[in-house]
């Protein structure tokens, strides 16, 4: 991987570890929400839904086709027991991504009230991108949820503005590349 490449990947570690840091939740005046559900809102799934992996599930004609590369592990754990299991890519001078199966369900991640959150139905999936991010990063990364049994498969696109892609809404981007990937998800996920 080019040093251009491990400076990307390494960019969206960073900006995945905000998420895990900040507990997943927006922020309001500065402080960020748990991630967790409140008692009357919608639940945590237990585990990570097992019946896809990521690092081993992705087509690789997808990835050709986004010449993504420099497969890296991207499994994380939050407070309240949110958990992500699966890796993520970079395309070189461009954008990354992490493709992980999580807990996190589409009814919770709504519930969460993200910026910009739009719900939309792939592969006959319900599905919410949404921009999880305060700051300057809050337009260069884009999260998408699908929903699958017992929780979601999580797209976080970092697209920083730097890039050969940096003027693309990362939001149309992550949307594009979920609509690839989707269909090699199976029925009974």
């Amino acid at each position: 991987m080019t040093s251009r490449g491990n400076t990307l990947l390494g960019a969206a570690f960073t900006v995945g570890a905000v998420v895990l840091l900040s507990g997943c939740g927006p922020s309001t005046g500065g402080d960020a929400k748990p991630a967790t559900p409140t008692s009357t809102g919608p639940s945590l799934a237990a585990d990570v839904p097992r019946s896809y992996d990521p690092c081993k599930d992705v087509p690789q004609s997808v990835l050709d086709s986004e010449k993504l590369h420099g497969q890296e592990l991207a499994n994380g754990d939050a407070s309240g027991g949110v958990k992500w299991r699966g890796c993520a890519w970079v395309r070189s001078s461009s954008y990354s991504v992490s493709i992980r199966a999580t807990n996190l369900t589409v009814d919770l991640i709504r519930s969460r009230n993200f910026a910009e959150a739009a719900e939309f139905t792939v592969g006959g999936r319900r599905a919410i991108s949404t921009r999880q991010f305060d700051g300057p990063f809050i337009k260069e990364a884009c999260t998408v949820d699908v929903e699958m049994k017992g929780g979601s498969l999580e797209f976080n696109l970092n697209n920083p503005k730097s890039t050969t892609t940096g003027n693309l809404d990362s939001c149309v981007m992550a949307r594009d590349l979920v609509e690839k990937v989707v269909p090699s998800l199976p029925a009974t996920a």
